[in-house]
């Protein structure tokens, strides 16, 4: 007999709070469409069992999100007697639940109605928007009992970004969702009616409205101003999803120019394999989060197609097997007219100087160096990180962020300790921002001088023929305890040599092979512990490296090549301020520390 299945009758919480508070993973959802919180607690993958109010709130919100979802489904594969009926259960739920502000939510929250958070309410409006709009399509009998509903909805998301803007957060990441909130609950309730929609002014074109949020919060570079690949792809979603039905051609040229920007950045920090870095807050490996993707993929494709976005879609795909629902193949036909023109595949090495992040490419290496601002709330104490990446391989990656109500591992994962960076006397980085020095067609320079009082750091990394280069020089008016640090994302074997470099083997689909030498005349100690690997699942040990000198100038070189490259490199040595690499076949290169 098939499960039950049930739309939960309870005001949902924080989906944050869904996070087991001994190990910090997200505990299995379940069968969300149940409508019941899992017997006996949700089931953490360590083997614990969590039930507190918070726990099930947050269960409740992902039910009621899995729902509103499913409703998609069903009406793009003809299921529209039970959307119908659902829909209409939504709307006499949402009129005795949704009636004021959530009581519970914790103060800083923008507070939602069926939900704690007025953003939460909108991710869900959204959905039940399209429901609507795609159910109308084949024409709107049982539409009409829905209307109070979308109204509603409408209504809410239009006071909730009152309150928003009117506290001058017009560039909140909020502020996309509620727009698209109501551009869909508003279309949707014109299409039930059998009218023309006339919402464009207040939800696309008004002084609030989705183009003026783009405007204000993408910088030059196409970067949504945190900073975050979570939260660049959670606004590029929302405006894809705020314009169904608009032509890309009636698109203003500049915001126009703004989501191709905003496609750029995903095709040019995604690995040819795919992998998506998670730079800053977000989630570093989430079924949800791959369905986000696999949807943000396909409207993007048809608005602004650019190269290396299948990749991530195939890359998603890969990664939730069963917990595929298709919804991403049944969108063909988003936009009322032909895709803008395509954008061209990034070269070696791409600059974003507004976000902040330099990616290199070279011979089966993906580097990324992060120099930029914070980025608010969600920001990271880690500035000049270095992130290596093959293909489909994170042998060094952003670890990524749990869920946010776990505040312990919350703040592990945004620390200094937790990255590629450095540091100094044992401290975490001052929340900082550093600055481009150069950049060309193989390398990126950047520097920060506020991380640590009186200390200057430089990091350089150069594409060499088939290799990396990575130089990173600390600079202080004293000696101080500096540490360059390695953190792995896959098995990592450390061999300290009797002479010359210390060499590191990375494992993984591709392997990784490393030299790891300093300035000459200052002593170096390797230290390599276990450490927590990404935040996906914070017990899962990783051999951490540190390189710790007491010095008042100490350069860290290290050379990485991937182990499909060649010729095989052969020798590493720093003299002064130049490194040279030698090669198998007798060449050599040599670099500059740029500092």
């Amino acid at each position: 007999m098939a499960a039950l299945r049930r739309i939960p009758q309870e005001r949902g919480g924080w989906w944050h709070a869904y996070v087991c508070p001994a190990h910090g993973v997200e505990p299995d959802h379940g069968d969300l469409l149940s409508g019941v919180f899992p017997e006996g607690g949700a089931r953490c993958g360590r083997g614990c069992r969590v039930d507190t109010p918070a726990v099930r709130g947050a269960w409740t919100v992902l039910s009621h999100q899995a729902w509103a979802r499913h409703l998609r489904v069903l009406a793009h594969r003809g299921g529209r007697t039970e959307a119908v009926a659902r829909l209409v259960e939504y709307s006499g739920l949402y009129a005795s639940l949704g009636t004021e502000r959530h009581g519970e939510a914790q103060g800083w929250m923008l507070r939602g109605r069926l939900f704690h958070q007025a953003l939460t309410d909108a991710i869900w409006a959204v959905n039940i928007g399209h429901t609507v709009i795609t159910l109308a399509e084949d024409g709107t009998d049982g539409l009409a009992a829905v209307l109070p509903l979308l109204d509603d909805l409408e209504r809410a998301a239009l006071d909730a970004r009152g309150v928003l803007t009117g506290r001058g957060q017009l560039a909140s990441n909020y502020t996309a969702w509620l727009n698209a909130a109501g551009a869909s609950t508003s279309r949707a309730a014109s299409a039930a009616r059998g009218l023309e929609w006339d919402g464009a002014k207040q939800w696309l074109e008004g002084e609030h409205g989705l183009y003026a949020h783009l405007r204000v919060a993408v910088a030059e570079d196409g970067w949504e101003w945190e900073g975050s690949t979570y939260y660049h792809g959670f606004v590029l979603r929302a405006a894809l999803l705020a314009l169904r039905s608009a032509d890309p051609a009636s698109v203003p040229s500049d915001v126009a120019g703004v989501l191709a920007g905003m496609t750029d950045v995903l095709a040019a920090v995604a690995t040819p394999g795919g992998l998506l870095p998670a730079l800053h807050d977000g989630p570093y490996l989430r079924n949800p989060l791959a369905l986000e993707w696999l949807e943000l993929v396909s409207l993007a494709q048809q608005l602004v197609p650019a190269e290396g976005l299948d990749a991530v879609a195939s890359r998603a795909r890969e990664e939730l097997g069963a917990y595929d629902d298709g919804l991403d193949r049944e969108l063909e036909g988003w936009f009322a007219g032909p895709p803008l023109p395509r954008r061209a595949a990034p070269g070696g090495v791409t600059v974003f100087p507004a976000a902040g992040y330099g990616v290199v490419r070279v011979a089966g290496i993906h580097a990324l160096l992060d120099f930029g601002p914070h980025g608010g709330s969600h920001g990271h104490r880690d500035k000049l990180s270095l992130y290596l990446y093959g293909s489909t391989t994170p042998w060094q990656p952003d670890p990524g962020q749990v869920p946010y109500a776990h505040a312990e591992f919350r703040d592990l994962y945004a620390s200094t300790e937790a990255h590629p960076a450095f540091r100094v006397d044992g401290a975490e980085q001052a929340e900082c921002e550093g600055v481009l020095l150069a950049s060309d067609d193989r390398s990126v320079t950047a520097e920060v001088t506020t991380a640590y009082e009186g200390v200057r750091a430089v990091r350089r990394v150069v594409a060499g023929d088939c290799y990396l280069v990575d130089l990173l020089s600390v600079t202080g008016p004293q000696a101080r305890r500096v540490t360059g640090q390695l953190r792995p994302g896959t098995a990592l074997d450390v061999q300290q040599q009797a002479t010359g470099p210390v060499r590191t083997t990375w494992y993984g689909d591709e392997s990784l092979h490393g030299w790891h030498t300093h300035t000459p005349g200052v002593e170096v100690r390797p230290f390599s512990r276990p450490g927590p690997g990404p935040a996906d699942d914070p017990q899962r040990t990783r051999t951490w490296v540190d390189f710790t000198a007491e010095a008042e100038r100490i350069t860290f070189a290290s050379v990485y090549q991937a182990s499909s490259a060649g010729p095989a490199v052969t020798g590493v040595r720093l003299d002064g301020e130049e490194l040279t690499v030698e090669l198998a076949d007798g060449s050599a290169a040599c670099f500059g520390t740029g500092s």
